[in-house]
């Protein structure tokens, strides 16, 4: 099994939420987080004031998949959040040793 973890831009949520269904996941963890990369943020203007925004809102995403579906995972949630713009995020893939399901005791693959 694998953890495959993306940090995403907010607004493509649905789109990567999406394609993901397609796949057959059927769950995952979304956390709303901030940061930033090469794209160091920007600045904006408040009541008169220029300020640098250093952290970027982003939308972090967390699924644990058998390894087998890991190339399907990855590929689908580059399609959805991919603008071709700077800041689209990162997907992280990696080895995940166990999984629980608290419910039943299941282990492995059956729990996710």
């Amino acid at each position: 099994m694998k953890l495959v973890i993306a940090i995403i831009k907010p607004f493509k949520l649905d789109e990567v939420k999406e394609a993901l269904s397609q796949v057959g996941i059927e769950g995952m963890t979304v956390t709303e987080v901030k940061g930033f990369g090469r794209q160091k943020g920007h600045t904006e203007i408040y009541r008169g004031s220029e300020y640098t925004v250093d952290f970027l809102p982003k939308v972090k995403i967390e699924l644990a998949v058998p390894t087998e579906q890991v190339g399907a995972v990855v590929e689908a949630i580059a399609k959805g959040a991919k603008t071709g713009k700077i800041g689209d995020g990162k997907i992280f893939v990696l080895p995940l040793e166990d999984v629980l399901r608290i419910r039943t005791d299941e282990r492995g693959d059956a729990a996710v």
